[in-house]
């Protein structure tokens, strides 16, 4: 009997200058990678560098969360981008916090796009196409991380990337797989008994969206907001009830002979 493995991943280092957002050094303890702020969002150098460092230390794999250059909106308002445009910034996104993990003696192991980005390209395939594309002119070898069954997973396979198909505990789906819009009725889900139920049959194959429709999806990972109220309680929950259904909890890896080299502790 084969084991599941799921990855549990973090939004975090979303803190600027004098402000702080989430308890990072307390989440990285319950998730197996950290999806690191780089600039544009949200973050700044100093909480990059903290960050990073945090995570490498405590073997969380590490990979950069490019976002719009919107910080008064946390990068979750739409802008229009071109193609070429959004390439440039997960370029100079992802290059900046590779800077930051290879001075820490670590390494990049993904990038997951942000917010309102990250929305766009789950139907865009242009914009899906861009972003892939940057991630493999940096470096082939990283994971990209992309709503499972969306325009993003198909466009980081077409690039001959290794895709992490993602899924969400505290967010309900649309019956095309997408995730329901922040502030609509039922798009957020708090309680985290139905978080956990929703998670299991994610793990099982499907997910039931507001609707009441089954759609057939692929769980590689599952997103944490770290930014959420009760966050780290949010993910102690999950973590174990995750461990006590026998779910093996690791990272994904990229492929080829740079997987599990970096001297890390192997989960």
């Amino acid at each position: 009997m084969s084991t599941t493995t799921l990855d549990l991943n973090c939004d975090m280092g979303e803190g600027f200058g004098a402000y702080t957002m989430g308890n990072d050094v307390d989440l990285l303890d319950h998730v197996t990678s950290a999806n690191i702020a780089c600039g544009f969002h949200a973050g700044d150098p100093p909480t990059m560098r903290r960050v990073v460092t945090t995570a490498l230390a405590k073997g969380v794999k590490v990979g950069a969360h490019p976002g719009l250059p919107d910080l008064q909106g946390f990068g979750r308002r739409v802008m229009q981008v071109s193609p070429a445009d959004a390439y440039a910034m997960v370029v100079y996104q992802v290059g900046a916090l590779m800077g930051f993990a290879q001075a820490a003696g670590g390494r990049l192991n993904h990038v997951k796009p942000h917010g309102a980005l990250y929305n766009m390209a789950v139907k865009d395939r242009k914009l899906a196409d861009a972003l892939a594309q940057a991630v493999r002119d940096v470096d082939p070898t990283l994971v990209f991380f992309g709503l499972a069954g969306s325009e993003m997973i198909r466009a980081a396979e077409a690039a001959g990337l290794q895709a992490a198909a993602e899924v969400f505990a505290d967010r309900s789906y649309q019956d095309d797989g997408s995730l329901s819009p922040r502030g609509t009725p039922g798009a957020m889900i708090e309680d985290a008994g139905q978080a956990l139920a929703q998670v299991r049959q994610m793990l099982g194959g499907s997910v039931r969206a507001l609707s009441g429709k089954t759609v057939p999806l692929r769980a590689d990972t599952l997103c944490i907001h770290g930014d959420q109220p009760g966050a780290l309680e949010f993910a102690q929950t999950l973590r174990t009830a995750l461990q006590a259904d026998g779910v093996l909890l690791r990272a994904p890896r990229p492929a080829g002979p740079r997987a599990d080299t970096e001297g890390l502790r192997i989960e």
